[in-house]
């Protein structure tokens, strides 16, 4: 049960009423670095949202001036000090990342202060990244020994290119948020709270088509993994499409010159 009450108290869920839900990493005193317990839970609870199929779009961002310095450092002589060990946790890791990544809804990062390791990984899972000018973005595994999941690398190649992804990864140097920007990791670079910003933007993704956007995800997603089964699934998601009562919807408020009010079905 202690672990369970650390849970809940490093990571916070809340939910708006239009389907909205923003996860807050909840621990500012370690600039929000990820222990064990934690990628658990941002596993499962990411994993349980997706199930939802109320829910429009997912935001990722911090308590404190730090999105996350990456996992836990103080950790690693118990929970990766072997291989056994370090196996397990690295599993722990995939898992939020895939739980982002495969989400049926839009996951956005919002993103301030240092964005390290771990927390690179959770915001490069995500389908759109916002950032603070002061952000700062690292991967670095050479300076600790370590490497990083073939998974995770996979959304760090597609989000930054494979460039940019050698150079933070064979260097461990970091980027600013301005280079991010260039390098195409992020959608915007704001003067003020990215979550403000974050939430406008799945504000208006809540208020279109959730089957469309489904969709859409899907497909991309399909066009990224180059696998045959990828695709048969987003053109089954896509095809369902025509027959849902939204699509109707959808060409009611056209034809009648009106904000269309959407279901998900």
């Amino acid at each position: 049960m202690a672990i369970q009450d650390a849970e809940r108290k490093w990571i916070s869920v809340d939910r708006k009423q239009d389907g909205v839900v923003t996860i807050l990493l909840d621990r500012p005193e370690k600039k929000n670095a990820i222990n064990y317990a934690m990628w658990r839970r941002l596993a499962d609870t990411v994993g349980d949202l997706s199930a939802d199929t109320g829910l429009r779009a997912l935001i990722l961002g911090a308590n404190g001036p730090d999105f996350c310095a990456g996992a836990d450092i103080s950790e690693f002589d118990t929970m990766r000090g072997e291989p056994g060990r370090a196996r397990t946790y690295e599993a722990a890791n995939s898992a939020a990342f895939a739980a982002l990544r495969n989400a049926p809804f839009p996951t956005i990062a919002a993103i301030s202060g240092v964005c390290y390791g771990g927390g690179f990984g959770l915001a490069a899972a995500c389908d759109l990244r916002i950032a603070s000018t002061e952000a700062r973005f690292a991967v670095p595994a050479a300076r600790l020994g370590l490497a990083y999941p073939v998974d995770a690398m996979g959304d760090i190649v597609h989000a930054v290119g494979a460039q940019i992804a050698r150079y933070l990864t064979l260097t461990g140097a970091s980027l600013g948020a301005a280079q991010a920007l260039d390098a195409g990791f992020l959608l915007e670079v704001v003067a003020t709270d990215p979550l403000d910003r974050a939430d406008q933007l799945a504000s208006t993704i809540a208020a279109n088509a959730p089957l469309s956007i489904r969709a859409s995800k899907a497909s991309i997603a399909a066009v990224l993994s180059g696998r045959a089964e990828d695709a048969e699934t987003a053109a089954r998601i896509g095809d369902a499409t025509f027959t849902s009562a939204d699509y109707a919807e959808g060409r009611a408020a056209f034809k009648e010159k009106r904000k269309p009010s959407f279901q998900g079905i």
